[in-house]
């Protein structure tokens, strides 16, 4: 099934590579570019893509405010941020204006066309040391609770696969329920562990997993 993707990227030579780029895809078309969040807020509304790749610095408005305010246009749009930046307050801010995955300007165009597939599909596309900083800012606040224990066994089941890098509908595979299911199942872990994303639930799930592995004693240091 073919994927539309709308870039909003100030860097003229960068924006026309990426069109370059997801147009040599078979399965991904370029709809549009844009260099300003304004464009990118009057235009996207009126034909809205699958993925939206957004750059963080942008001219006047922001790439995070602008997904914030995308998000509440189009509330179900997947936002893929595409950045140099990789420091934790950044990343963070990107996640709870709603960004659905977080790629860094580096990656290849393999990892590219991985990514819009992922976050197309219901999934949380965020490399290791990115997800790694998530989870360090959430420690570094006292947010870690151990929220998960008032899930239920789905849900349970559900965020460990979702943990373990499923997208929606393997999940719904593996479980033999429907996309919208596993959605709101999704919602309610949201609620449940005080998260705004799926991706912020999955990283709390990651420092929980990783701090009951740890031998006793070492958790006051």
């Amino acid at each position: 099934m073919l994927k539309t993707v709308v870039i909003v990227e100030d860097d003229w030579a960068l924006r026309n590579e990426l069109v370059r780029i997801l147009n040599a895809a078979p399965d991904i078309q370029c709809l549009n570019a844009f260099s300003t969040a304004e464009d990118a807020l009057e235009q996207i509304p009126r034909r809205a893509p699958d993925v939206v790749l957004m750059d963080i610095r942008l001219p006047k408005m922001s790439g995070i405010d602008c997904v914030a305010a995308l998000k509440q246009l189009l509330p179900n749009l997947r936002i893929l941020m595409f950045t140099v930046y990789e420091d934790s307050d950044r990343i963070f801010r990107a996640l709870r204006a709603g960004a659905s995955g977080y790629l860094l300007k580096s990656a290849p165009p393999e990892e590219v066309y991985a990514a819009i597939h992922d976050v197309h599909g219901g999934g949380a596309p965020m490399s290791s040391h990115i997800a790694r900083k998530v989870v360090q800012h959430f420690h570094a606040e006292g947010q870690i609770e151990r929220e998960s224990q008032g899930l239920s066994a789905r849900e349970a089941e559900v965020l460990s696969l979702l943990a373990a890098g499923l997208i929606y509908k393997e999940i719904g595979d593996k479980l033999n329920i429907g996309v919208e299911t596993v959605r709101t199942h999704v919602k309610h872990i949201c609620s449940k562990m005080h998260v705004r994303s799926r991706l912020e639930a999955v990283a709390k799930h990651r420092l929980m997993e990783s701090r009951s592995a740890e031998p006793p004693g070492r958790g006051g240091r």
